[in-house]
């Protein structure tokens, strides 16, 4: 049950179904649109969800479905259906190319069962037998006439035809010359046909002159056409031929429309299966373009929209830089019923009209534009209080048919029920609506229905805290620039901000503060703590995000660590071992070199210089042996760098968080450290940077003065290799995207960058005003402007670094 009558009006759901009625190309595909309807049948919604789906991947994976488009033989199914009536030679060739498109769907689906059995199980009783194909190609050419061959009684009365239409017009050229001789025939003229018969033009004064027979005369009357005597039997002749081929068409026609007579009902079939195709196609190419996906259906009673879009939303801003704010909102039978407060114009309604609308659209089997892990049950009835409802003929006020449409929640809600209701109370007196609307939503909470209900009244809020079955929720509100943020959050109530609007509007302040005192001090106490209640919640939103940042930080470098402690111990093992084959090699030499100096001294009898020259050998033995053990050393010490704590001063040996190269402190200014690290300086953020014990440094130093240097710039080489000199933060907070551009913007100079690009976007132009105020602050960058037109705009900075 759906109400009120008018309920996808209230959701808006008329234009939904106007994108999918143009999307549409057959005359049934519209009907099917035409014929939408809501519907908690859990299997049929399945089939209508999966059959979408299906045609959806079709599109992404680009596979061409040919539905026929143009073609509508619908008005030809009646001419078959009498007996005795025809198609013309066109029609055939129509219904024939129409029926073979078909087939050849039927035909591709059934061969790809295992991809798209739901799409292949809407042709499988569907029979079209192919000879009838055969039998109108063999009769019918493919620019719709009947071929000669058609029958060989059609053979002979063309040629037939031919021939005494070739007679005439010798007989014609003849009288025709011998007329333009006489002066009779207009200059210019040629024979032509009227009637059916070979006629010549003759001016209108020599008329009495030609014999034979007038058939018509110009629009001037000087020129009239005649029938010579000469030529009256050939066009009789003629005119007698030609009814004979059109009886004998006419036949052959009547024959080939005969032939589908004991297939209408698969005729009609047919139509049916394409025009359902064209509906799920048209549905699937609405689902493709608003990113809609086919979400989980539960039995438990939960509905959790994650990321949830406005498809109207999304239709109407569709090619505008107008964003759409996702909705993410969850009831369940603990907490089935969301009350939603916050300020006027903050979208309250919007997110109602959401829930609504994409509940309503799954169970009219669409696939609905939410997010991944999004479900939700099945409702037998959905009702509706949104708008004005009042009525001049029944004499209804605003608050009256609100009551009205209360009564019919009362009555009629249930288990499976899901009621959205806009401004609960609104219309009377705040006092009286405010107990009212209470009663009902006990009464409305008594029946185990879902619902939805925006308010601003203070008791409405106080009771969802304290009630089961009921739940708080609040548009979010940026109190520093009095904008709403078009989010909803559950869990709290919020705030009208009635005061903070007003002033910001420019009512002053002495007023506000009468206002206040009018109001109550309880109230205003109140209020004041639901405002800080919001700036705590933001608070606690911005560490939490910054808690999550830290930790993929933390996880990315204890990552890392590992990797590198892995490399190391895979390298260390491989150093000791290539050291130690080396060195037993330099020991087998040096005994082979001690052999061969003392054979040389006996040999030589001990001659001074002989014996000088085995001794430097043995010397040069002497120094490879201890070179390798050196190095042999170095290849064993462990590669340990102590962190040390306490404030970072001029003079101290640093390094980058999460990185291995140790610099010298140069210079600070507030925040900013100009760090030295082996020739290269560069000035980066002091959280960024930790303190380093003297003796790693000088190990260090020596290890790669010992190394020849080589690992002094492997990290900052690494790094410039792997640097993407573009930064893309559309999508991001402002909070979000603070850390991002100070690491992105240190590395930057770091690495020596001269130009580097940020992608914010259009938008509303926060987050590009956010970027340029943090641009100012760095005292490298030279400059920025936006990115040329044709590239980009507005949507993309430009930094250049000094």
């Amino acid at each position: 049950m759906l109400y009120p009558k008018n309920l996808e009006e209230k959701f808006g759901f008329q234009h939904v179904r106007a994108v999918l009625l143009e999307g549409c190309k057959t005359k049934t595909g519209k009907e099917f649109v035409d014929k939408i309807r809501f519907s908690h049948d859990r299997g049929e919604i399945s089939r209508m969800l999966t059959q979408t789906n299906e045609f959806k991947r079709l599109l992404e994976e680009g596979v061409v479905i040919d539905l026929a488009d143009g073609i509508e033989i619908f008005p030809f199914i009646n001419k078959i259906k009498l007996s005795g009536s025809w198609l013309e030679a066109s029609e055939l060739l129509y219904l024939v190319q129409y029926l073979s498109k078909s087939l050849s769907l039927i035909t591709f689906f059934e061969s790809q069962e295992d991809e798209y059995p739901s799409l292949k199980r809407l042709g499988e009783n569907i029979s079209i037998p192919s000879h009838l194909f055969r039998e109108v190609e063999r009769s019918i050419d493919e620019k719709g006439a009947v071929r000669n061959t058609a029958s060989k009684e059609l053979n002979l009365i063309r040629k037939d035809l031919i021939d005494a239409e070739v007679k005439a017009r010798k007989v014609l050229n003849r009288v025709m010359s011998e007329a333009d001789k006489s002066g009779f025939i207009p200059e210019g003229m040629t024979l032509t046909v009227r009637g059916g018969r070979m006629v010549i033009p003759v001016h209108a004064e020599y008329k009495r002159v030609l014999k034979g027979f007038v058939h018509d005369e110009s629009s001037t009357g000087q020129t009239v056409f005649m029938e010579p005597t000469e030529v009256l039997e050939i066009n009789n002749d003629i005119r007698d031929l030609q009814l004979r081929e059109r009886r004998e068409v006419i036949r052959i026609l009547t024959a080939l429309t005969d032939q589908f007579n004991p297939f209408f009902e698969d005729l009609t079939s047919v139509i049916r299966y394409i025009g359902l195709l064209d509906f799920i196609r048209s549905k699937a190419r609405l689902a493709v373009s608003l990113d809609c996906v086919y979400p989980s259906i539960n039995k438990d009673g939960k509905l959790e929209i994650i990321d949830g879009y406005n498809p109207v939303l999304l239709i109407t801003h569709k090619g505008s830089e107008k964003p759409v704010r996702p909705l993410t909102v969850s009831l369940e039978r603990e907490n089935r019923i969301l009350i939603i407060s916050g300020p006027n114009a903050g979208g309250k309604s919007v997110a109602l009209k959401t829930m609504g609308l994409i509940q309503y659209m799954l169970q009219c089997g669409m696939l609905v534009p939410v997010g991944e892990g999004s479900t939700f049950p099945l409702f037998r009835e959905i009702f509706a209080d949104i708008g004005d409802e009042q009525s001049i003929e029944n004499d209804l006020s605003t608050y009256s048919s609100h009551l009205k449409n209360m009564s019919h929640f009362i009555k009629f809600c249930g288990k499976r029920t899901l009621f959205l209701i806009d401004e609960f109370g609104t219309g009377t007196e705040p006092k009286f609506g405010g107990t009212i609307a209470e009663a009902i939503l006990e009464e409305l909470l008594k029946s185990l229905s879902y619902g939805v209900i925006t308010t601003h009244y203070g008791n409405l809020k106080a009771k969802a805290e304290s009630t089961d079955g009921l739940v708080n929720g609040s548009m979010l509100f940026d109190q520093q620039k009095l904008e709403p943020l078009y989010m909803l959050e559950q869990g709290k109530p919020g705030s009208s901000f009635a005061f903070e609007i007003a002033s910001k509007t420019g009512i002053p302040e002495s007023v506000i503060e009468k206002a206040k005192s009018f109001l109550g001090e309880e109230t205003v106490n109140m209020e004041e703590l639901l405002h800080q209640l919001e700036k705590e919640r933001l608070s606690y939103s911005q560490l939490v995000i910054e808690n999550k940042q830290l930790k993929q930080q933390l996880s990315s470098q204890i990552q890392s660590f590992r990797d590198k402690e892995s490399n190391l111990d895979v390298n260390r093992n491989k150093y000791i071992s290539e050291a130690k084959e080396e060195a037993k090699r330099l020991i087998k030499q040096a005994n082979k070199d001690i052999e061969n100096t003392i054979r040389r001294i006996k040999e030589a009898n001990a001659e001074k210089e002989a014996t000088k020259e085995a001794r430097k050998k043995l010397s040069e033995t002497e120094s490879k042996l201890k070179l390798s053990e050196k190095e042999n050393l170095v290849s064993q010490e462990e590669e340990t760098i102590n962190v040390e704590e306490g404030p970072i001063e001029i003079g101290d040996s640093v390094r980058i968080k999460g990185q291995e190269a140790i610099g010298e402190v140069l210079e600070m200014k507030g925040k900013d450290v100009t760090v030295a690290i082996g020739q290269l300086q560069s000035t980066i953020k002091l959280n960024r940077l930790e303190k380093i014990s003297k003796r790693s440094a000088r190990k260090q130093d020596r290890d790669q003065k010992y190394k020849g240097g080589i690992y002094s710039s492997l990290n900052l080489n690494k790094k410039l290799a792997e640097f993407n000199s573009e930064l893309d933060i559309r999508g991001k907070r402002v909070e979000e995207a603070f850390s991002v551009i100070e690491a992105f913007m240190d590395d930057a100079h770091m690495l020596g960058m001269k130009e580097v690009r940020i992608l914010h976007g259009k938008g509303n132009g926060v987050l590009k005003e956010f970027v340029r105020n943090q641009l100012g602050n760095l005292s490298f960058v030279k400059s920025f402007r936006d990115e040329h037109a044709d590239r980009g705009g507005a949507g993309i900075t430009i930094v250049k670094l000094s």
